[in-house]
């Protein structure tokens, strides 16, 4: 879901937490680290040490979809991370699965995660369970699978309705180009957690109240299943990382720098 650099955000508020503090960034399915550019500049003037993980097959990635597992998507933020500790570890969409699976693996070494728009697993879960719980969503309806394949996609005629509604045309364009197919097996993959680890982790979520991917009801009953009781609010679309970056990245500031 890459933006192309076009993104003309509607916030234009300023960043007014400073620290030092180490920010990890798990982009979605559909998407890329490229996508949190914007949010990666506003962080890093803020005094954050941001990382951003692109996972396999995503971007430019080139990775074989048949060599694309979540053990490896985990893999590779473990390698990011490496022997860092204090970290923030920001999920978006699909990459709070990724997220909860590295912090469950790493828990010592994280302070807080924060889901933005993310889905929030339960031990066992997997994006695809969780997701048929959502009747709101519009991924369903606009989905097109490709088991011979592995991938998923969405009709080009539903990446603005379903992803980004409040986004400038020339980022929906862009976005619409250039969607690269999902590989399944991930979103397939049940998570493991434990009470031990994961449950022990302070969690942050921001919703997106006008979703169509994560519905905002469904956000609310993640979050309420969860016992997260620190939450922000934002009036987007799935993809406040464009268009209201600053805000975004301002909440992103002060999490990080608190414990």
């Amino acid at each position: 879901m890459e933006n192309g650099g076009k993104n003309k955000e509607a916030d234009k508020s300023p960043l007014s937490f400073k620290g030092t503090n180490t920010v990890v960034i798990l982009h979605g399915a559909w998407s890329s680290a490229e996508d949190w550019n914007h949010v990666v500049g506003h962080l890093t003037s803020a005094g954050s040490n941001v990382i951003t993980v692109n996972l396999p097959g995503h971007g430019s990635d080139k990775t074989p979809v048949s060599s694309i597992s979540l053990q490896l998507y985990v893999f590779e933020v473990l390698k990011a991370i490496g022997d860092k500790t204090d970290i923030t570890l920001v999920s978006h969409s699909f990459g709070g699965i990724v997220a909860s699976e590295v912090a469950e693996l790493i828990a010592p070494q994280i302070k807080k995660i924060i889901y933005v728009a993310a889905f929030v697993p339960k031990n066992g879960d997997s994006l695809l369970s969780l997701a048929k719980t959502d009747s709101e969503s519009l991924v369903g309806k606009n989905l097109i699978v490709d088991e011979k394949a592995g991938v998923a996609s969405i009709v080009k005629e539903g990446i603005a309705e379903t992803f980004m509604a409040d986004a400038p045309t020339p980022v929906v364009e862009h976005v619409t180009n250039n969607l690269r197919p999902e590989p399944l097996a991930p979103l397939a993959t049940p998570v493991t957690l434990t009470t031990a680890n994961f449950g022990q982790i302070a969690k942050v979520y921001v919703h997106s109240q006008h979703d169509c991917t994560v519905s905002y009801s469904f956000q609310q009953r993640m979050v309420a299943d969860a016992g997260i009781t620190r939450t922000y609010s934002l009036p987007s679309s799935h993809t406040p990382f464009i268009v209201f970056s600053q805000v975004l990245s301002a909440i992103l500031s002060l999490e990080a720098s608190k414990n």
